[in-house]
Parts: C-alpha cells; sequence; structure tokens
C-alpha cells in the first residue's frame, strides 16, 4: 500500500511506463502523442494516495478496486479537454481523479446491484467481501471524489459532476423494460446509456476545458463531444458482451443476457429477425443459461451488433464535429484519435 509522497513520487517513472505499455499503440498510444503520459501516472499516484484509509477493510477493498486498472478513460479526456485551454496539471489534476473516484463509486454500486459476480476479470467487492462492504466503499469513494472537489475554486466543476452522479443513479433505475416496438425500445436503450456513460464523460470534457480558462460556449461543445463518446463507448461495450471473449472482457460474452440486461445488439436483432428464439425474448424478456450461446449467436447473425457498430459510428463522427472550433494541435488530434480507439474495442 502506498503509504508516503515519498514512495508515490518513486513510482512515477514505472507509473508513467505503464500508461505508455499497458494498452500498447491505443489509448496509451494516444496519451504519449499529447505529451501526457507523465500527468496521467501523476493522477494514478493520487488516485493511490486518495484511497488509502484508516479503515484496513476499506483500504483493502479500495486497493483490490484500483489494483485491477483501467483505461482512466475518464481522466484522460479531463486532461485532454484542458489542454485545449491553459494547461495546468494542478488544476486539472483534482477533477481528473475526482472523475475516476465517481466512476469507481459507480462500479461499486452497480455491481452489487445487479449481483455480477466479477469485474474485469477480478472477483466483485461484494462478493470477495459481503455487501455492506460495498455499500460502504461506494460511498466513501463518493465522499473522497466530493473532497477532491472541494480543492477546485471553479464552482462549475463540483455541479458538472454532481449532476452527473444524480443522472447515474437515475439512469441505473430506468432500464430497457421491452424489446418492441423498436423505436420504444431504442429511446430505452439511449435514455439508459446516456444516464450511466454518457453523463460522466460529459462531465469530465467541461471540466477539463472549464479548469483550462475556457467560456460556456467551449464548454458547452466540450460537453457535447463527451455525450456523443460516452453513447459510443457503451454501445461499443453492449457489442463486444456478444462478440468478444471472456479474456477482453473479463467476464463470459452474453453476460447481458444472463443478467436480462436488453441492449442495443438485441434490439435490433429483435426487429431484423424472425428467429423463434428472439421472438421468445420478446414477448417475456427471459433467456435460459443453455440458451445464451445459441442467442449470442443469432443476434450477429441476424446484424444486430452490425447495426449497433453503425451507430456508434455515427456518434463517433458527431463528437468529432464538436472539436471544429477548437485550434489545431497535440489535444485536438488526441481527442480525435480517441474515436477511432473506441472504435476499434470492437475488434
Amino acid at each position: 500500500m502506498v503509504t508516503s509522497q515519498v514512495q508515490i513520487n518513486q513510482q512515477l517513472p514505472r507509473l508513467a511506463s505503464d500508461v505508455r505499455n499497458t494498452v500498447g499503440s491505443g489509448l496509451g498510444g494516444i496519451l504519449d502523442r499529447a505529451g501526457l503520459s507523465d500527468d496521467m501516472a501523476g493522477v494514478e499516484a493520487l488516485l493511490l494516495e486518495r484511497t488509502v484509509s484508516r479503515s484496513p477493510l476499506i483500504a483493502a477493498a479500495g486497493a483490490h478496486i484500483f489494483a485491477a486498472g483501467g483505461k482512466r478513460l475518464r481522466a484522460a479526456l479531463v486532461l485532454l479537454a484542458a489542454q485545449l485551454g491553459q494547461y495546468s496539471f494542478a488544476r486539472a489534476s483534482h477533477p481528473a481523479v475526482a472523475v475516476e473516484l465517481l466512476h469507481a463509486a459507480s462500479l461499486v454500486h452497480d455491481d452489487l446491484v445487479d449481483h455480477a459476480q466479477q469485474r474485469r476479470g477480478r472477483i466483485t467487492v461484494h462478493s470477495r467481501w459481503d455487501r455492506d462492504v460495498a455499500l460502504m466503499l461506494g460511498d466513501y469513494f463518493f465522499g473522497l471524489a466530493a473532497r477532491e472537489l472541494a480543492n477546485e475554486p471553479d464552482p462549475r466543476i463540483i455541479q458538472f459532476y454532481t449532476g452527473a452522479a444524480q443522472t447515474m443513479v437515475e439512469g441505473e433505475l430506468n432500464p430497457v423494460v421491452q424489446l418492441r416496438p423498436v423505436d420504444v425500445a431504442r429511446a430505452q436503450y439511449y435514455r439508459k446509456i446516456g444516464a450511466k456513460t454518457a453523463a460522466l464523460f460529459a462531465a469530465a470534457c467541461k471540466a477539463g476545458i472549464a479548469v483550462a480558462g475556457g467560456d460556456n460556449a467551449q464548454t458547452e461543445a466540450l460537453g457535447r463531444y463527451g455525450y456523443d463518446l460516452g453513447l459510443a463507448f457503451q454501445i461499443v461495450d453492449d457489442v463486444l458482451d456478444y462478440t468478444g471473449d471472456e479474456l477482453t472482457l473479463g467476464k463470459p460474452a452474453g453476460n447481458d443476457l444472463r443478467e436480462g440486461t436488453l441492449t442495443l445488439p438485441l434490439i435490433y436483432a429483435v426487429e431484423q429477425g424472425d428467429d423463434t428464439r428472439l421472438e421468445a425474448i420478446a414477448r417475456d424478456l427471459r433467456v435460459k443459461n443453455e440458451q445464451v450461446a445459441q442467442i449470442v449467436r443469432v443476434v450477429i447473425d441476424t446484424g444486430g451488433t452490425a447495426r449497433a457498430l453503425e451507430d456508434a459510428r455515427s456518434l463517433l463522427l458527431r463528437a468529432s464535429s464538436h472539436l471544429a472550433g477548437f485550434p489545431s494541435g497535440a489535444a485536438h488530434r488526441a481527442l480525435d484519435e480517441i474515436t477511432s480507439f473506441i472504435l476499434a474495442r470492437e475488434h
């Protein structure tokens, strides 16, 4: 466990190397070209420092979460958005750390609500310890995020994040509850992923440009970029649940079906296909465990995943269009490259 600033500073070169190498030419390469590897390592070190607790149980559970790693995409968006203005890591680090703490809190609570056994290939907190520990850890992370934001003098930042947190909770309680008609099902789906995923992406981008001196028009443009990026990110994630393998996903393919989560590939497959198995799902919204592999294949074969990816591509093009008013440079290029990185995840 990291217990001192000296130890954290000693880890910075290794953390920077991890940022460059963990995802190879993907996000790590994008951040390296933007000159942000060292600052992303600084964010990682701050996360380690902030999550140390006087409670051994909270400290162990927190270390379990952050030891699992992750892309830290939301923190990267904060720093890249800040680079479009008057960049200062001292300022941008607070919303960058806070957004990852908020994200971690939401994952711990989502896993608890969904009774998920694994996250990124690791056992979930409530499975390793118990429900009480997961509940308290999520609350602890929310508290840490609020404390981090208290260090930021611009009151808009905490408004962005508290608004996103409220929206995320509302999204968790508004699932997709039908597969037909397609317009209604798709509207339910977009409402859910807009709340659960895109809202925090938007808040991260808005916070980054705001701490760098961006005006209201720039802040809104970056928010729209982040929102569309977040929608596309979640669609690709849902496609991967059908097309990815367990090593990539950290969970078995078809996990959404097992948990009764209705996503865009299934919605489109039901609309386009005439398979009796899909008809049964549309009728009673239930999938038996032994049917999952067959349903996954049907959804792919009927074009459900391909059509969902077309939606993701359109959203990513729209996301890039929101950057048009910003000057060209390393940060602008990196934000454009991230749209390609998100789509490449489906391969």
